[in-house]
């Protein structure tokens, strides 16, 4: 049941981070929409379109992987608080 718990918020950590980092890609076509427009061409909304997606997603896979570790790391802060806590009255 643990292992089910995880993985719904791991999926609930990609799902709000993917739908909370958008900045980027809107400072990309904000960029790229004058700067388009000037050159007469498509490649700069292609360029800062892909490139501020590409921010945004990496943005987000890293604030998963940091939550993450911190969960992982007060997990095993209390698992070895309760394994001391163990040996404490193990030994009196």
């Amino acid at each position: 049941m643990a292992g089910k718990e995880e993985v719904k918020h791991i999926e609930e950590c990609s799902i709000s981070n993917a739908m909370g980092t958008w900045v980027f890609s809107v400072l990309g076509a904000l960029v790229a929409i004058p700067v388009g427009i000037k050159r007469k061409s498509l490649a700069p909304l292609v360029f800062f379109g892909t490139t501020g997606t590409m921010l945004d997603i990496i943005m987000g896979i890293s604030a998963c992987e940091r939550e993450h570790a911190e969960r992982q790391a007060q997990l095993l802060e209390a698992q070895n608080s309760a394994t001391e806590s163990t040996d404490v009255v193990l030994t009196e």
